[in-house]
């Protein structure tokens, strides 16, 4: 089997995802041109082993006929830093996570973190979780202006960091702060700097790991 079907086939995961166009598919499993996916998933209708409906925008896997609907497969794309920003930002899909779509609101434009670091384990999202070392951070990309108080992931000369937005306006700055039971120093970006960084997402829930 062509390596592209079989990464497509590990991207649906025996699961359907929904609302996704070819191009997406494209970006999430590292393929640039649509024709070439449009190719392969049609390579795998041929084979009886997925199913793309165009109009609902759905792939599905044909290799297991008991479809659950009821969970979204997610990309994890790395992870990012929670302390000084220190983790690589490659836009590379490294695996994928299944959640159950009751857990989001919203399900478009959504991928995956995993959180290095304890620079955030005092936060509260959602008034709820904090994010620890490993947990799975949920990140709505769309999402490109930040307000103060809000849960972000940004990028900073290519390297990934989760911290709270805080707009300085007095001093002309934007400030990136922890929340942490340890010492951790807020990063602070002045107007110079701000070429050099950018808004990833805000974070919208956190996957917590279990604790054996």
């Amino acid at each position: 089997m062509h390596p592209i079907q079989k990464k497509v086939l590990m991207l649906i995961s025996d699961h359907p995802l929904v609302d996704i166009s070819i191009r997406q598919i494209g970006l999430l499993i590292g393929v640039e041109h649509p024709q070439m996916i449009k190719h392969h998933i049609e390579q795998l209708e041929k084979k009886g082993l997925a199913k793309y409906n165009k109009i609902e925008r759905k792939l599905i896997s044909l290799q297991d006929k008991n479809v659950n609907s009821d969970l979204l497969t997610l990309p994890v794309y790395g992870s990012a830093s929670c302390g000084q920003a220190s983790a690589f930002a490659d836009n590379y899909v490294e695996g994928y996570v299944k959640i159950s779509r009751s857990l989001l609101k919203k399900t478009q434009d959504i991928i995956v973190l995993e959180a290095s670091g304890d620079s955030m384990n005092a936060a509260k999202i959602n008034d709820q979780h904090t994010i620890e070392d490993g947990d799975y951070v949920v990140v709505d990309t769309a999402y490109k202006s930040p307000r103060n108080g809000d849960y972000i992931v940004s990028i900073i000369d290519n390297m990934a960091n989760i911290k709270k937005f805080i707009l300085d306006a007095d001093n002309h700055q934007v400030v990136l702060l922890p929340e942490s039971t340890k010492n951790h120093s807020p990063i602070f970006l002045g107007e110079n700097e701000l070429d050099s960084y950018s808004v990833c997402g805000k974070v919208l829930q956190v996957i917590k790991r279990p604790k054996y």
